[in-house]
């Protein structure tokens, strides 16, 4: 599989993702500026986290214009895999590629630390082969609380669109496990295509043994195995 990096002007997690997927994991990489047109043939195209545009309007608002989105939207539109995380997640909630929207965390203060989350589902690549109940998973973001409609929430819940869950480190789904006030606990989501993947928390910074913890490595080698080697 060969995988893109999209870089927009203040993405900052971009190194992280290029090392896990490239290093980590032994996967052929190709990093795409956000002015480009042309995805490289890249199977995965992975949105990274950091402040694309310095988040000077939402998070993800501007981003979402940039002419690499046009190419990732079209991708996602045939099928092909598109992964977000944190404000990457953002960016495709902006651009209308996954549901619901994320706004300032409860108290409104910036988040930087370890939680658990709990697979939803399992039939989704991004969460098909995780066996383990919670996984141990780093945070850091402003703008992290997942809000969608009652009606939207319920469509989700009906067609298994909900991907991850804030929970305690047994696995149970907790109001006191929820850092930011997310409706329902939800830390990730899908399309209902079940190509496209957003989540808040950082997969690729629990993924190297180097960080003592690498529950975030079980997320990517699930996802990588929905397309052939």
């Amino acid at each position: 599989m060969k995988c893109g990096v999209v870089i927009f002007p203040g993405s900052n997690c971009d190194e992280d993702m290029v090392h896990v997927l490239g290093t980590t994991l032994g996967k052929k990489v190709e990093r795409l500026w956000h002015k480009e047109h042309d995805l490289k043939g890249c199977e995965l195209i992975v949105l990274p986290g950091g402040f694309s545009y310095g988040d000077y309007l939402r998070s993800g608002a501007i981003a979402r214009f940039s002419p690499i989105m046009q190419e990732v939207a079209t991708h996602a539109k045939k099928g092909g895999l598109v992964f977000g995380v944190c404000n990457g997640f953002q960016v495709l909630c902006e651009a209308g590629l996954l549901p619901g929207a994320l706004l300032h965390n409860e108290g409104q203060r910036f988040i930087c630390r370890n939680v658990y989350i709990a697979p939803a589902t399992r039939r989704a690549p991004l969460t098909a082969t995780i066996q383990r109940k919670a996984l141990r998973i780093p945070i850091a973001h402003g703008e992290g609380r997942y809000f969608a409609s009652t009606d939207q929430i319920k469509r989700m819940q009906d067609k298994d669109q909900v991907l991850f869950r804030y929970c305690d480190a047994a696995g149970q789904v907790t109001l006191e496990a929820n850092p930011n006030g997310s409706r329902e606990s939800i830390a990730g989501v899908t399309n209902e295509g079940r190509n496209v993947f957003g989540m808040m928390p950082h997969p690729e910074r629990a993924a190297d043994a180097r960080a003592r913890n690498t529950d975030g490595k079980a997320i990517f080698e699930s996802l990588l195995q929905a397309v052939p080697a």
